[in-house]
């Protein structure tokens, strides 16, 4: 009875889930494709850390990495 009333009930202030055939068509439309690779989970982790240093995505952010990796080539 001492509990407060759980945040965001009955739909309220409930987050928009776009469903995954609309985010794929949202991805279509931005040209992008998905891209699954298996890398160590400590580099995952300061993958995670980075980004949200940047305040940006882990999609932006690798994509950012693998572009600076291939000029440096």
């Amino acid at each position: 009875m001492n509990q407060s009333a759980a945040p965001g009930r009955f739909g309220q202030k409930a987050p928009v889930v776009v469903d995954r055939r609309e985010q794929r068509k949202r991805d279509q439309a931005l040209g992008l494709i998905p891209f699954a690779v298996k890398l160590n989970s400590e580099l995952v982790a300061h993958l995670h850390v980075l980004a949200k240093e940047r305040g940006t995505g882990l999609n932006e952010l690798t994509a950012e990495l693998l572009h600076k990796g291939m000029k440096a080539k």
